[in-house]
């Protein structure tokens, strides 16, 4: 583990992902951690992990991004002390809205979808509310048409503030994205790209980009379409036994033997 983005959620994250990987490095972002640590974050948020623990997650990943690294960045920097740490931040408000936006397009028809009837998306919202439960407390981010802006804003702040208090001023950089790669580059001792800077995610159009390329991605969606094939063929078939048992009741005798019950 060589950087540690402690940047939460919202903060340019996917632009630091982009970047990053852009420098040559292992990045693991969100579904990232999901697809391949699942287990170990499961257990990290319901009973703890160890230094240790963190030490063979990341040992050959070069830096990690976006929650639920970031909410972590302490206990992976004591796994990886060498590790250089940037922070990203944006005002509260802006953050906020963004936030909200987001919240907005994860509540989605398909994401819906994939959430309630892929196997996989199932595990991934589970993932998802420990991880948001762990972090900032709202227990329905993931399951309500809103978000507690009280609790994310309380988190946001205290995750800000705790960043800027413990981490090692000569291993941190508090980076704005406006100054593009000369900064980042020159902290990291890396040369710099003759390309622009990367800008992702721009109105939450990050979760469209994933549902059509992340592999993880793709696969509850898959899984959702196969479920709900089956489920629709079953109800067809369901449907179809139904109307054929009903042709074979004499309805009149029915009708009339029912009608003398109730006027016993």
């Amino acid at each position: 583990m060589k950087v540690i983005v402690a940047g939460f959620s919202k903060t340019g994250t996917k632009t630091m992902q982009a970047a990053l990987t852009e420098l040559g490095y292992n990045v693991y972002d969100y579904m990232e951690n999901f697809e391949f640590l699942e287990k170990e974050w499961k257990q990290i948020c319901t009973v703890g992990g160890s230094t240790e623990l963190f030490r063979k997650m990341y040992e050959n990943v070069d830096a990690v991004t976006d929650l639920p690294g970031c909410a972590f960045w302490d206990e992976i920097l004591k796994a990886f002390p060498d590790a250089k740490i940037v922070l990203t931040m944006r005002d509260e408000e802006q953050w906020w809205k963004s936030m909200q936006k987001q919240h907005e397009e994860n509540g989605s028809l398909i994401m819906q979808m994939i959430v309630n009837i892929s196997p996989t998306g199932r595990r991934f919202g589970q993932h998802g509310i420990r991880i948001l439960q762990s972090v900032v407390g709202d227990t329905m981010a993931l399951t309500s048409t809103k978000i507690n802006e009280t609790l994310f804003k309380m988190a946001y702040r205290r995750h800000n503030a705790h960043v800027l208090q413990n981490a090692p001023k000569d291993q941190l950089l508090v980076f704005n994205f406006k100054d593009g790669w000369e900064p980042l580059c020159k902290f990291l001792g890396v040369p710099v790209p003759d390309t622009p800077f990367h800008h992702k995610n721009k109105k939450g159009a990050i979760t469209k980009e994933i549902l059509a390329t992340n592999k993880v991605a793709i696969k509850m969606q898959r899984e959702a379409m196969v479920v709900a094939a089956v489920s629709g063929v079953l109800a067809a078939t369901g449907l179809y036994k139904g109307i054929s048992l009903a042709r074979t009741v004499n309805w009149a005798d029915t009708f009339t033997t029912l009608s003398s019950l109730f006027k016993k």
